[in-house]
Parts: C-alpha cells; sequence; structure tokens
C-alpha cells in the first residue's frame, strides 16, 4: 500500500492537501474522486513523510498514556450502532460529504468512546484512508459485521453505493437489537421475581423470624420441627459462617466465568444451554435466525460467502454453533455445497437446512435465507410470549410459597401455646 499526496482547492478557494493510502496512482485517484476531491496535483510520497503517517503516531502514543477514566468507558451496543448507520445512511443518501457526515455524527454522540472514535475516523477518512479501514481501527466500537457492509458499499462493482450497505446494515442491526430484546424480556421478568423472592426470604429470615423465635422461648412452647428448621437457618444466616458462604460462592462464579472464557469451557457450558428444556431450543432458534439474517444480507450486499461465513459465526452467541459454521466454512472452501456442510454439522434445525438447499438450487440463496430468518424470529417472537405466560404464574406461586412458608413457620407454634393455655 503505497501513500500518495494530493493537493486541490478548498471551499473558498484557499489550497490543501491530503495524504491517501493506495495500492497504485489509479486507485489513489477512484479514491478521490469517490470522496468529491479534483486533485490538481497527485504525486507519491515515503511514508515516513505522509501526514496520515505522523498521524497514527500520535495516535498511537496517545494511546500508551494511562487515562484511568477511559477503562470504565461504555462501548456502544447494537441500539446505538444501529442508530448510527441509520443516520449516516441518510446524510450520505442526501448528498452529504462522508467527512461532514461522521463530523455531525460525532458531534451527537453521548458516549464518550463512540464520540471520540467517529472524531478519529473523520480525520482518517478526511487524510484519505478508506472508510471500512479507518473503522476497523477500533474493534471495540465497530464490529465485523458492520466493517463488512461499509467495505462492500464502498467496493460499487461489489455491493452498490455506501448510502445503500448502510442501510441494509441498519436494518440488520434493528433486527438484531429486536430479537436480543425478547430474550432479555423473557429472561429479565423470571429473574427479576426470583431476585425479589430471595431477598424477601432473606429478610424474613434473618430479621423476623428471630423476634417470633424469642417470644415463643419466653412462653415456653414448643417449637414443631420446621418452625426449628428456619430458625436454625436464620441462626446460620446471621453468623459468620454465612460470611464465608457468600465467599465461596463468589469464588465458585469468578471460576466458572474463567472457565467460560476457555475455549473448551465456554463449548461446554454452551452444549449444556442447547440441552435445556424449552430455553435450549429458544437458543437454537435464536442463533439460526440471526446467521439467516447476517449471512443473507452480507453476501446480497456482496461480501464473499467464506469471508460472510465467518462474520457470521462470531454472530451466534453459542460455541457450539460457531464451530460448526466454521467447520462449514472450511468444507465450503475445499468445493462443498454449504447446504451440504452444514447438514455434516448436525447443529442446525432441518427446517432451515432444507431451504437453504433449496435456495442454493434455485440461485436465490438469500432471499431464501432472509425467508428462513423471518420464519424463526417469528418463532422466537412466539416461544417468548408462550414462556412469559408459563412463568408469571409459576413465579407468583415460588414467592407465594416462600412468603407462606415463613408465616405457617411462625404461626404453627401458636397452636402449642393455646394448648398449653386450656
Amino acid at each position: 500500500m503505497a501513500a500518495f499526496i494530493a493537493s486541490y482547492a478548498g471551499p473558498t478557494g484557499q489550497p490543501r492537501t491530503v495524504t491517501i493510502k493506495a495500492a497504485n496512482l489509479a486507485e489513489a485517484k477512484k479514491l478521490l474522486r469517490r470522496r468529491g476531491i479534483r486533485a490538481e496535483e497527485l504525486r507519491p510520497v515515503s511514508p515516513g513523510n505522509t501526514q496520515d503517517g505522523n498521524a497514527d503516531g500520535a495516535d498511537t502514543a496517545g494511546l500508551k498514556s494511562i487515562d484511568l477514566n477511559r477503562l470504565f468507558e461504555k462501548a456502544p451496543g447494537v441500539k446505538e450502532k444501529a442508530v448510527f448507520a441509520s443516520k449516516l445512511a441518510a446524510l450520505v443518501d442526501a448528498g452529504v460529504p462522508i467527512v461532514r457526515s461522521l463530523d455531525l455524527m460525532a458531534t451527537q454522540q453521548k458516549l464518550p468512546m463512540f464520540k471520540r472514535a467517529l472524531t478519529k475516523v473523520s480525520l482518517d477518512v478526511n487524510e484519505g484512508i478508506a472508510l471500512a479501514t479507518a473503522l476497523r481501527q477500533w474493534p471495540k466500537v465497530f464490529d465485523q459485521l458492520s466493517i463488512a457492509m461499509v467495505e462492500a458499499g464502498e467496493a460499487g462493482e461489489a455491493g452498490g453505493v455506501l448510502d445503500e450497505a448502510l442501510k441494509r446494515l441498519a436494518k440488520l442491526l434493528e433486527d438484531n437489537a429486536k430479537l436480543q430484546n425478547q430474550i432479555k424480556g423473557a429472561l429479565g421478568y423470571p429473574i427479576a421475581v426470583l431476585v425479589i423472592a430471595i431477598l424477601v426470604f432473606l429478610g424474613m429470615t434473618i430479621f423476623l423470624i428471630p423476634t417470633f423465635a424469642g417470644i415463643f422461648e419466653d412462653l415456653g412452647a414448643e417449637l414443631p420441627a420446621f418452625t426449628r428448621l428456619l430458625v436454625d437457618l436464620s441462626a446460620l444466616l446471621r453468623s459468620s459462617a454465612s460470611l464465608y458462604a457468600v465467599g465461596v460462592i463468589l469464588l465458585a462464579i469468578w471460576m466458572l466465568n474463567r472457565f467460560y472464557a476457555t475455549h473448551n469451557g465456554r463449548r461446554t457450558i454452551d452444549r449444556l444451554m442447547l440441552k435445556l428444556p424449552l430455553f435450549g431450543e429458544l437458543i437454537l432458534m435464536t442463533a439460526t435466525a440471526q446467521f439467516c439474517r447476517i449471512f443473507s444480507s452480507l453476501t446480497r450486499a456482496g461480501v464473499p460467502i467464506l469471508m460472510s461465513m465467518e462474520i457470521s459465526s462470531e454472530t451466534a452467541g453459542n460455541a457450539i454453533i460457531s464451530d460448526a459454521i466454521l467447520a462449514s466454512r472450511g468444507m465450503v472452501q475445499e468445493g462443498v455445497l454449504l447446504s451440504n456442510a452444514l447438514i455434516r454439522q448436525k447443529v442446525l434445525p432441518d427446517m432451515a437446512l432444507n431451504m437453504l438447499a433449496i435456495g442454493e438450487e434455485t440461485g436465490e440463496m438469500d432471499k431464501m435465507l432472509s425467508k428462513v430468518a423471518d420464519f424463526y424470529e417469528d418463532e422466537v417472537g412466539a416461544m417468548v410470549k408462550a414462556l412469559t405466560s408459563m412463568l408469571e404464574p409459576a413465579m407468583i406461586v415460588v414467592v407465594g410459597g416462600i412468603v407462606g412458608s415463613i408465616l405457617l413457620a411462625m404461626y404453627l407454634p401458636m397452636f402449642t401455646v393455646f394448648d398449653q393455655i386450656q
């Protein structure tokens, strides 16, 4: 990749220069035309004297400095990136230059990391670096999916124009965000209720039961076995042993997270997740919908099939499914049909694989996968509603059972007291 310096007249006629990286002089001219720059002079320069190289060096030096505030910065989520892609597509479609569009998006960002990334990307693009290349310098902000879609949009012969690629990316990210919100909605309610139930149980056991136990002991009442069990549990929770138990639990959670961070650990846990009743099927359908949607969008945008499979595997959300897609990628590279390669993995649902095979036969694989994604997204939505309707009464029974058990344990000794009075 060589560096070229272009001299041109600015909006008010003042002379300006920009450094651009390209494989050759023809490509450099093409990149300049794409950015609306009419160069009066274009000449190669040595890499050591390029403005871009100096800028990168300054940025690297800045990264070496320790900034504690940046350690806790929040990276943009799927929703933020979808909004960014949608707005940027609208600006580019309206004819606003890409550098000006990036500057406008940077001023509107509230997340410091996202704002800083867009500012640097704008400077890089203004220096002649391709947008996809500039985005690739910020892996915490822009994932491989976004970079691939932008790269396909920049290559006119492969993916059309940039605004169309950004619109597809925005739609894809919005669909992913909607799917994730459905899953969070299904799991959020029971988890919240379960946490509340545990807090209620601990509060009543630690603070309420000892008070009633002291009253019954003063009256000389014999405590029933169930009441005695809860009183002993209350004493255990109020002792120092409970602190050791909390420490053991936290240590177990930390070790589990460390184990899940390894490849084998993630495969083991994700395999167990797929075997869970109801939730395993939900995870499989969600991963299938994401794979079909992302793979269809990438291939439609002109991204090569092998790269599309690699990017799709990263967004599967499950190590077993991700490894199956990567293994299929190797078979496709050797000449095996994609549908046959995935069938050999025995992971994705048969219906999705059959539809994929039909799409390969008819030459409309991207359209067929898009329909498969629509089907499984609807299935996920229906299952989420069914799970929510099933979990709501179950959670009510759990909370009621916990509170009722504690009340029963407190009222049982009263019958003994009444018998003694009689």
